[in-house]
């Protein structure tokens, strides 16, 4: 009975430390990337439910990728604190075993990295792609926004805009449109359809919805043979709903769900996914998908070299640096599986040495480990 209450304030130890280091981490970078989704809102036009939205979506991502190395910090400084206060001491004295400590901090690891798992194969890529989806089904862009005063603006895809000023009426005054795509559709009503590109300039205009109201100006075309065609008006409507912003609403491979990317590359073909067959596509598809199923078996590796701390003596000459070699060991096996996730797109079998690598490693520490309280016990 106390054995199981030593455990279980162990792992409680454990998880409160790696919950709130985990949280912590999450917000400061949160926080960073929520302050660059705001030219969403300055230089893109979407409305703050959108970018609130689009924010709050991201933060299963970086959950995931602050785990591993969460799971580290969390793991050390609970043992370092265990054995500050001589918990440790009075756990081997009670009779506990260090493998069976050790293999209650794997326990944690694998649960831990079970979640990584659902996380990375289903949950983020589902909350990614909605984020995507936010942006691409979104109407009503804040076209004000995107309109500012002194400064060329190219927000929108192949128009240019430069507003002189505007008044207290929120009138836009000295406005000049470049517009190479033709969207604008009053030029194809007032000249031929092979235009190749069109200037407006107006001396006063506002913004009503999705149209922009123009007074007193000129419409200047070139067509294909080089001609220039001038129009004068007083007064004309252009309509913003066939342009789109530079916000790339096409889906990202991050964003693709796991099954998908199985399928591309194992050559099943689906319509979903148009640029499969490309080879850079493959490649990407199966880095990404290295990250999703490989990155979270390090966090057992990760468990077991740090349970070392348990075997040193406190009394053995210089062990005050046993937490930092471990915590360094353990920090570039980390950094490792960054490194060698960039080569596994290469091919399956760089793929594939990136799942064994983790597994052989943490098999052999652990037989060490085994080895080490054994000796330990002889001792």
């Amino acid at each position: 009975m106390l054995k199981n209450k030593i455990y279980k304030y162990l792992v409680s130890e454990i998880l409160k430390n790696f919950i709130t280091i985990l949280l912590t981490f999450t917000a400061i970078a949160w926080s960073v990337r929520a302050v660059n989704f705001l030219d969403l809102i300055v230089d893109d036009g979407y409305d703050s439910s959108i970018y609130f939205k689009y924010s709050l979506l991201q933060i299963s991502t970086l959950i995931t990728r602050f785990i591993p190395l969460t799971f580290l910090l969390a793991l050390c400084i609970s043992i370092v604190k265990f054995e500050r206060q001589q918990e440790l001491l009075i756990l081997w004295t009670s009779g506990l075993n260090k493998l069976k400590i050790a293999n209650i901090f794997l326990l944690i690891a694998f649960f831990i990295t079970f979640i990584q798992l659902i996380m990375s194969l289903f949950i983020n890529p589902f909350l990614l792609n909605k984020s995507r989806s936010l942006l691409r089904d979104s109407e009503g862009l804040q076209y004000s926004s995107i309109l500012k005063t002194n400064d060329f603006s190219d927000s929108l895809k192949g128009i240019t805009f430069y507003i002189n000023e505007k008044n207290i009426k929120n009138e836009l005054l000295n406005i000049f449109i470049k517009d190479t795509s033709g969207n604008l559709n009053i030029l194809k009503t007032k000249t031929d359809n092979e235009s190749t590109g069109s200037t407006i300039i107006a001396k006063k205009g506002y913004i009503f919805k999705d149209k922009l109201i123009l007074f007193n100006g000129t419409i200047q075309t070139l067509n294909k043979k080089n001609e220039i065609k001038n129009i004068q008006f007083q007064k004309t409507e252009l309509t913003l709903k066939n342009f789109n912003t530079r916000t790339i609403t096409q889906t990202k491979i991050q964003e693709t769900s796991s099954g998908f990317l199985l399928k591309c590359i194992f050559n099943q073909n689906n319509s979903y996914l148009n640029n499969c067959p490309s080879v850079e596509f493959k490649k990407n598809a199966l880095e990404t998908l290295s990250r999703r199923l490989g990155a979270p078996l390090y966090i057992p590796l990760i468990s077991i070299i740090v349970s070392f701390l348990l075997i040193y003596k406190k009394e053995k000459k210089y062990n005050y640096l046993k937490k930092y070699i471990l915590f360094s060991v353990s920090f570039l096996m980390l950094i490792l599986a960054e490194i060698l996730l960039k080569y596994t797109g290469f091919s399956p079998v760089t793929a594939l040495f990136y799942f064994i690598l983790p597994v052989m490693t943490f098999v052999f520490f652990y037989i060490y480990f085994k080895k080490k309280i054994i000796h330990e016990k002889n001792i």
